[in-house]
């Protein structure tokens, strides 16, 4: 398969830049207004995890047991495809360990006694952190939009939503140790662009080879990746924010929402 910058293939960045570009709105949360809503965070967040769990576990993995079944028998496709998932959750896992994703730094209290140095070394080591992490969601958003625009849509809100605290999170060390909003909303922002970025690199460096048994490998990898993310970051985060049942009640929307929107684009 050759390179191509098709419809389709300009669509799916135009919907991973987007979804990227939420962690600016977080960044406009830090320096516009005094406080987040926590409940509403936690709900959101949880939201998020709901929907991309449920995504993954009845549309990405079963793309990837496809793809593979294609090449193999049912069997042997329904094996690499798992594979593939655990290998995602794997990488992750790696990523998470080597890269921990600072969340905690949402929360003004744990930043607003330290000294300006130090503050603004967080901001950027926080910045880095989830710059990295925002590269393999950005080839998630990207590979599924690619593929059918119903499964892309969805995804790319559930990991707008996701974006949005990870952006108070950059945001909030850089202007407390700064007082420059500019610099807070700027710092958000690069973070933001490194998941059209992820999704740029993935798709010019495997284009060339993209087959059968390499869509299988990245769906079942993006499986992994994003049920690993919702249960080891979003639903973390949400249930610390929570005060009451947000969590629970945004974990059940988000599946509920997921499901009925995939069901409606199929009659479509």
């Amino acid at each position: 398969m050759s390179i191509l910058l098709t419809t389709d293939v300009l669509i799916a960045f135009w919907v991973t830049f987007m979804a990227g570009l939420a962690t600016v709105i977080g960044g406009i949360l830090v320096v516009f207004f005094n406080q987040p809503s926590y409940r509403l965070l936690s709900f959101g967040l949880a939201f998020s995890a709901g929907a991309m769990v449920y995504v993954a576990l009845t549309e990405i993995l079963n793309k990837s047991i496809d793809a593979f079944s294609q090449s193999y028998d049912a069997n042997l496709g329904f094996a690499f495809g798992t594979l593939a998932f655990l290998l995602g959750v794997i990488l992750v896992l790696l990523l998470d360990h080597f890269i921990p994703n600072p969340h905690q730094m949402i929360e003004n209290n744990h930043a607003e006694f330290a000294a300006q140095q130090q503050l603004l070394r967080t901001g950027l080591l926080t910045l880095f952190a989830i710059t990295m992490h925002n590269l393999p969601e950005g080839l998630a958003t990207f590979f599924a939009t690619l593929e059918s625009p119903m499964l892309g849509a969805p995804l790319a809100v559930a990991i707008a939503i996701h974006n949005i605290p990870e952006g108070v999170a950059i945001a909030l060390p850089v202007y407390m140790a700064t007082g420059r909003r500019d610099y807070a909303i700027l710092a958000s922002l690069v973070s933001g662009l490194a998941e059209p970025l992820g999704a740029a690199l993935g798709y010019f460096i495997l284009a060339p080879f993209m087959g059968t048994l390499v869509y299988g490998t990245i769906f079942g990898l993006i499986g992994g990746i994003m049920v690993y993310l919702a249960l080891d970051e979003l639903l973390p985060t949400a249930k610390r924010y929570a005060q009451g049942h947000e969590t629970v009640y945004g974990l059940v929307t988000g599946m509920a929402s997921l499901a009925i929107s995939l069901v409606i684009f199929r009659f479509v």
